[in-house]
């Protein structure tokens, strides 16, 4: 049965003290199993917080899985930690804790601070280290400019195990390596600043994409080990690409193994089920009022960006934490003390978590999908928000999607759904999202929401990601939108990449990487993106056309970009548009380029006119493509740059 547990701690008061009053951010280097030498040998200390249990001990295949040979002792100060060392194990040995509760129940659960899991189905955990030899040292220094709010942050989002399987066995996930030599070059090749993968923290349930989380401090051991995570991660930074993870702190499955009923009472859980149970998702959510619980949740947060790298967190179903009431009937929730249906345990929380990762990482970023319209998300905690670096725009998404499904004969009564945006677009930082979540459920892919035939679907969608790529805000991209996938996402299957053999797919493809391009080398589209002085509307009221023209701003009126869109399938010649100086205004990117499988009409500079025009004094005559967005920049004499006062 092995040697036996030999008394041993990592705990100074100072961590119990931290750890209990929800302030131990680094749990990470305390609890779970790590190898360590004791009076010279060689070992594991295990570590595990379980105050209602009334005995635990380690079980694996070392000791037969003997629920008796290895118990672990309790600490004397109330905490509710069990740990332990026992001699000779090593990493990669298989273990859990066998949990005795007061009621009699015997419980088997995998650690919740394990790094490795067996692959799933199997669901223990194994002794393993995040050691690894970082060599981004460049991209780290540079990050915090990289992940700046004035900077392009262009997000390609993607699930690691449906992007690409090996072509000659379709079945088979490649490995994070393997992801690594495919995926570097074809982000460098889009032009894509970050890449946010969907969670790769250990699940048991695959169909759950990840977002029903078991193993909170392990990446999937699907794809390999902790190490193999990390050459993807650092592989991305050499080639200059940020990396953002999804983090679900707002609900977690109720499997036997799990963080549920951890010690046989609700521990990680609010106990009430109108706190603790979530209807939508048939989960748990956690108690967020309970200190270890915050210690727990923020440390896992730290833990990614700590031995990780990672440079931002996209918090996921923030809305759902927000609110007491969310996804639920009158009689299944009750008020918070002030009568109201805020969550104000989750909100102390969230600004906690905020505080707790821009101060120990300055130069990452946190993103919510928060869906409502909460006051300041993304506001810092000292002006009363939430402290998020940016939101999802989740409105602008809906309503921009909406419009664009319409056959372009009835757009005119959708006409408002294009301009609302911009009537609460600076209230937040914003990133405009095509997500995962609207390519799946009958919601069509991207290109097959797009009306008509197959020519004006292609033309739509080019002409669609023209507009969010010079609208306010950030960018995210879900995987296969880049080229025009024709069927829904289905995490089981690797996108059609036999698409890119048909030129509208490849027109779709160009089209992206160059509107990455145009947004990277153009400031007028990031230096002021979340300013209202960054956006100016020329004509949002032309419902009979279709067209919409707006500037995008940055610090120098040299960089000033006008947008112009069409967007019904007709030829518009010689169409007067107001611009903001005289001078002669130059097309910088055409949508309809025969490159990206548009029909050709060329978009020719012109000199302005001293006509006035859409409450200008001077405008130029174009004309507009069919279904095509049209960027111009004034050609520029060798006068003196002009500074923006504002």
């Amino acid at each position: 049965m092995g040697e036996p547990v030999v008394a041993f701690t990592l705990f100074t008061e100072y961590d119990i003290m931290l750890f209990r009053s929800g302030k131990h951010y680094k749990l990470y280097e305390k609890l779970g199993s790590r190898t360590v030498q004791v009076d010279g040998v060689d070992g594991v200390y295990f570590a595990v917080w379980a105050p209602n249990a009334n005995y635990v001990s380690v079980i694996g295949d070392f000791n037969g899985w003997n629920s008796s040979s290895h118990p672990l002792k309790v600490r004397w100060d109330e905490s509710g930690i069990w740990e332990g060392f026992i001699p000779v194990l090593e990493n990669g040995t298989t273990y859990k804790y066998h949990i005795g509760t007061p009621i009699g129940e015997v419980l088997e659960k995998s650690d919740p601070f394990a790094i490795r899991t067996e692959v799933p189905p199997r669901t223990a955990s194994i002794v393993d280290t995040t050691w690894y030899t970082w060599e981004d040292k460049d991209w780290m220094g540079k990050r915090k400019s990289r992940n700046a709010l004035d900077s392009p942050i262009s997000v390609y989002e993607m699930h690691l195990g449906s992007w690409m399987r090996d072509p000659n066995e379709a079945d088979r996930f490649l490995n994070y390596r393997e992801i690594a030599t495919s995926l570097v070059p074809y982000i460098q090749e889009m032009g894509f600043t970050h890449v946010e993968f969907m969670p790769v923290m250990e699940h048991p349930y695959y169909p759950s994409w990840g977002y029903q989380i078991t193993g909170y401090f392990a990446c999937t051991s699907r794809y390999g080990s902790p190490q193999d995570f990390m050459h993807l991660i650092e592989a991305l930074h050499h080639a200059d690409i940020g990396v953002i993870l999804d983090w679900v702190p707002s609900h977690f499955p109720g499997d036997a193994h799990g963080l549920y009923k951890f010690d046989g009472t609700h521990l990680f859980e609010h106990a009430d089920p109108k706190k603790g149970y979530h209807p939508d998702w048939k989960s748990y959510i956690f108690n967020y009022g309970r200190n270890e619980i915050k210690s727990f949740l923020i440390s896992n947060a730290l833990f990614w960006l700590d031995l990780y790298h990672v440079d931002g967190l996209r918090v996921d179903a923030v809305a759902s934490m927000l609110y007491l009431d969310y996804s639920r009937n009158y009689g299944e929730w009750e008020t918070n003390e002030f009568g109201g249906n805020e969550n104000l345990e989750a909100v102390a929380f969230l600004k906690e978590f905020n505080e707790a990762v821009y101060t120990h990482f300055p130069d990452v970023q946190t993103i919510a999908e928060e869906s409502t319209s909460w006051a300041g998300v993304s506001r810092p905690t000292f002006h009363g928000g939430l402290g998020f670096g940016m939101k999802w725009m989740m409105g602008w998404m809906h309503d921009t999607l909406s419009y664009f499904k319409e056959d372009p004969i009835n757009r005119k009564y959708a006409h408002d759904q294009m301009t609302f945006g911009t009537v609460y677009g600076f209230h937040e930082n914003f990133m405009l999202p095509f997500s995962h979540d609207e390519v799946v459920y009958g919601k069509q892919s991207m290109l097959y929401k797009m009306p008509g035939d197959d020519w004006q679907r292609v033309a739509n969608l080019r002409t669609l990601y023209l507009y969010m790529f010079t609208f306010l805000g950030t960018k995210l991209l879900f995987m296969g939108g880049e080229f025009g996938q024709t069927a829904e996402w289905n995490v089981d299957q690797s996108l059609d990449w036999h698409l890119l053999e048909y030129a509208p797919h490849q027109g779709v493809k160009k089209l992206v990487a160059s509107l990455n391009a145009l947004y990277k080398s153009e400031p007028a589209l990031y230096e002021k993106a979340f300013s209202p002085e960054g956006f100016e509307w020329v004509e949002m009221g032309d419902r009979d056309q279709g067209v919409f023209v707006y500037l995008r701003k940055g610090h120098d009126r040299e960089n000033d970009l006008l947008v112009v869109l069409n967007l019904t399938p007709v030829v518009r010649s010689q169409f007067r548009i107001g611009v903001p100086q005289e001078g002669i205004w130059q097309p910088i990117f055409n949508s309809d380029e025969t490159d990206y499988y548009g029909s050709g009409i060329s978009a020719a500079e012109s000199k302005s006119d001293k006509i006035h025009w859409m409450h200008r004094d001077h405008s130029i005559a174009i004309d507009l493509p069919p279904l095509a967005g049209v960027v111009y920049k004034q050609k520029q004499t060798k006068t003196k740059k002009a500074k923006r006062i504002n």
